[in-house]
């Protein structure tokens, strides 16, 4: 997925943390890069000094979506620590089973399909909200919040000029393509997308191509969109639909005709014994999710991937901006 640091000191800062995490363990994270006072989020009395790491994975709305967490948990008067940009889904997972983590913003399909090991999705989001909740907590004490209404879920993208080119609108077509021209057909994807069920080897399958005759070319998330756009290097390419470089580049998602992809909508995750503990956590966050559209993260992780404003800001302004936090 994608993955955005403008400052090496952040970089220098994440690498740590993620060696930390993956060896030693980790008790808490750093401190949280810029400060917030109350909004309509108020000091809570249960909250008052508890100590709360919050994490996130290595890509942009990941990172956005790890402060604004923090933030918000912040003003309610909790003692954050940040731990995001943990590197790939399963070191923050094992993360949060460990303890080195507390919250964190987790997508339904990626619990139902990497964590709970389905190969098949549920169609319907509540539906599929519902049955990972359940299965996680039965299996691994794990409580989900009610989701937020966006989806971030995988797609395929193209240019407009490969799309004029090849005549591919949807994804039936794109496998027609792998089969007749694998040539015509090279898609750039991030390495875990090419192995995960939820990726590439199951879209195959799904879609009865030969995955083994496909070109792929292995790149980072963020290089993908771009290099999709150029069209010379990846004529399709793997991309999230929440991803604010989709308008920017003017990229064609293709059509999931036969609706493989999960839906990946994003709930605050907690440990069981620590949702008892702090249950006000999910009470300050849930008007926060609420809010949390489609429109709302593409335009957040635009200004990040785009602009090149850094995740904090951009996290921190849109609190301001709804009123949860304020700034002196």
């Amino acid at each position: 997925m994608k993955a955005r640091l403008t400052h090496g000191w952040k970089i220098a800062v994440a690498t740590l943390a993620v060696v930390s995490v993956a060896s030693c363990g980790l008790e808490s994270g750093g401190a949280l890069p810029l400060s917030v006072n109350p909004g309509s989020i108020q000091p809570i009395p249960e909250l008052q000094g508890v100590k709360v790491t919050v994490g996130s994975k290595d890509f942009t709305e990941q990172i956005v979506l790890g402060y604004i967490i923090e933030f918000a948990l912040s003003a309610a008067g909790a003692d954050v620590r940040d731990l995001t940009n943990i590197q790939g889904s399963n070191s923050t997972r094992d993360a949060q089973l460990n303890g080195q983590v507390d919250v964190t913003y987790e997508y339904t399909g990626t619990g139902w399909i990497n964590y709970l090991g389905n190969e098949t999705p549920v169609p319907d989001p509540r539906a599929q909200y519902e049955a990972t909740r359940d299965a996680d907590l039965a299996t691994h004490d794990m409580v989900w919040s009610d989701p937020a209404p966006m989806n971030n879920t995988y797609a395929l993208a193209m240019s407009r000029d490969t799309a004029t080119r090849t005549g591919v609108k949807t994804i039936s077509d794109y496998a027609r393509l792998v089969e007749s021209d694998p040539g015509a057909a090279v898609t750039c994807v991030e390495t875990e997308f090419n192995v995960r069920q939820d990726g590439y080897p199951g879209l195959a399958a799904k879609y009865g191509f030969d995955a083994g005759r496909s070109q792929r070319s292995i790149l980072q998330s963020g290089i993908i969109y771009q290099a999709t756009a150029d069209g010379d290097q990846c004529k399709f390419g793997e991309v999230f639909t929440t991803d604010g470089r989709i308008i920017a580049l003017d990229l064609v998602l293709l059509d999931d005709d036969l609706a493989f992809f999960p839906k990946y909508n994003p709930a605050i995750v907690v440990k069981k014994n620590f949702s008892q503990a702090h249950p006000e956590i999910s009470q300050v966050m849930a008007p926060i999710s609420a809010l949390l559209t489609n429109d709302v993260i593409t335009e957040m992780n635009r200004q990040v991937d785009v602009d090149g404003r850094e995740p904090a800001d951009v996290a921190r302004d849109w609190l301001v901006s709804e009123g949860f936090v304020t700034v002196g």
